[in-house]
């Protein structure tokens, strides 16, 4: 473990020296990358440093032991010693744990998509919920938000949301929301008092870098139209919105937020970029059987993965059998309670593969 930790360090520092040269600060790709490698990095190298400290004292605190000869000081060192050993384990364990495989998307920003399912208007007014509940838990993080496509009710609900969330811890913490969410409640429109389940889509997308996807122009058409607001209103007089179809993959991105044309196009392209990588990795992902099956469920649309039941306030997550009872606070934002579980037992099933 010690060889490997040396060449994370090594590596640390290598990123340190190249970040500070003039010409990769002004690359900005190339700057991003790195300090996303160097952020990666950090934490395992300083806990390193901190296990090397803490074994060196019990090193010297047991060279010293033998030879005291007062019995107090010699009491101090023999319990000293034993914190010692015990915080050592603590660091080998948490570094173990450190070293795990990364998910090849760690430390990227990500793009989200909700989209309303069966239920309606009720469907699209909890899709609305599942996004105030993410921009809460970005809120609580200090995360940025940025919206990329809207699609709106009439009441205040979604069809469906598009929207990037920019953090390095972003993608290792919202991973785990992708699939299907259902929700039982008595919809405000339900006359009779009677509950419904309604369902919702989340898709968590890695935000590709342009060099990480390359997209050839020729395979791309693009249409432009005028934008529309709720009940097809105009609310921009210019061709500004954009559809882009990728010819190959038959993949459609629309987007019509901006009154520009180049930030709608811009935009959609970050969307489609962000689906093409998402196909790469689940392609990947079904090709590599065993790594599959150490994750927390396939991030497949279609698996329900949550039920939010508003008369029980009970929020369940299948993929553990995880029950809360607290939807109030999940749904303003407190998801790691469910979120933390996850990564946990993610860990657990990693290291129960390693042959310690």
């Amino acid at each position: 473990m010690d060889q490997k930790l040396d060449r994370i360090t090594e590596r640390f520092r290598e990123l340190e020296q190249e970040m500070s040269r003039p010409e990769v600060i002004t690359d900005q790709n190339r700057f991003k990358a790195l300090t996303r490698e160097r952020s990666q990095l950090a934490p395992i190298v300083n806990t390193y440093e901190e296990y090397r400290k803490c074994r060196q004292e019990l090193v010297d605190s047991e060279s010293i032991v033998g030879d005291e000869k007062d019995p107090e000081m010699k009491d101090l060192l023999v319990s000293e010693i034993a914190e010692l050993k015990k915080r050592k384990e603590e660091y080998e364990a948490k570094l173990l744990v450190m070293l795990l495989p990364k998910d090849p998307n760690s430390g990227k920003d990500v793009i989200m998509e909700i989209r309303a399912g069966t239920g309606g208007e009720e469907a699209a007014l909890f899709a609305a919920d599942l996004f105030r509940m993410y921009s809460r838990y970005a809120d609580i993080k200090g995360w940025k938000i940025e919206y990329l496509s809207v699609s709106s009710t009439g009441i205040g609900g979604y069809k469906e949301m598009i929207f990037s969330v920019r953090s390095p811890e972003a993608y290792d913490n919202l991973k785990y929301e992708s699939g299907g969410h259902r929700v039982q409640r008595v919809p405000t429109t339900e006359a009779g008092g009677r509950i419904h389940t309604s369902a919702v889509t989340v898709a968590v997308m890695a935000e590709a870098e342009e060099d990480e996807i390359q997209i050839n122009p020729d395979e791309l058409r693009i249409d432009v139209y005028r934008s529309s607001g709720h009940g097809g209103q105009s609310v921009n007089t210019t061709d500004s919105a954009v559809r882009i179809t990728h010819l190959p993959s038959g993949m459609v991105v629309t987007c019509q937020d901006e009154k520009s044309q180049l930030k709608n196009k811009n935009k959609a392209l970050r969307v489609l970029r962000a689906r093409l990588l998402e196909k790469v990795n689940s392609e990947r992902m079904e090709r590599e059987a065993a790594l599959r099956k150490s994750m927390v469920g396939s991030g497949d649309r279609s698996e329900r993965i949550r039920t939010y039941n508003f008369p029980q306030s009970r929020v369940t997550d299948h993929r553990i059998g995880l029950t809360l009872y607290s939807l109030e606070k999940v749904l303003e934002g407190e998801l790691d309670a469910v979120i933390e579980p996850l990564k946990k037992h993610e860990i657990e099933e990693q290291l129960s593969k390693i042959d310690l």
